[in-house]
């Protein structure tokens, strides 16, 4: 949702067609997550449930798909981290995928089911490709900026950016 909602005030139409891109193939790996957790709580008990610590969990949601992170903290909107400045929703685009790739390099460390570690072998290879697809985005637009000037300003807004006001 952040790359799909951060597209609409991108000022240049190739880079906003990546963040189209690479949001809509973010809702696929969202599927392809919500799977692997409903294959693995698929038909347990709420005793197993217990035992694996997810008694809080269960409560709440019993086997129910229910995005949050892996401390309990729920998903929510302030996620999405919309500035409306190019650089800075590109940076932090480039930061949440360096973000999720350190998750699935995690994930790997713990899980040895090799069901499970194909997938998140695949989607951590697409996370690195989204870093390399953001840098993309990220050079055309300073290459449309004055290259002394990328960071003082926000060309949405500013459109004398990196000249005096006078």
């Amino acid at each position: 949702m952040r790359y799909l909602s951060q597209r609409y005030s991108m000022p240049y139409r190739k880079v906003a067609g990546i963040l189209t891109d690479i949001g809509t193939e973010e809702l696929a790996h969202l599927e392809i997550v919500a799977t692997i957790v409903r294959q693995l709580t698929k038909g347990l008990s709420a005793e197993e449930l217990e035992a694996a610590g997810f008694a809080p969990y269960y409560v709440d949601h019993t086997a129910g798909i229910w995005p949050q992170a892996a401390g309990g903290i729920p998903f929510n909107a302030c996620e999405f981290q919309s500035k409306g400045d190019a650089i800075t929703d590109l940076f932090e685009d480039m930061a949440a995928e360096q973000k999720a790739r350190t998750t699935y390099d995690n994930i790997l460390r713990l899980v040895k089911d090799p069901e499970v570690c194909d997938p998140i072998r695949f989607l951590r290879a697409r996370e690195v490709v989204h870093f390399q697809r953001f840098g993309e985005g990220l050079r055309m637009v300073q290459d449309e900026l004055d290259s002394k000037n990328f960071y003082i300003c926000n060309p949405e807004f500013d459109t004398n950016c990196g000249k005096p006001n006078c």
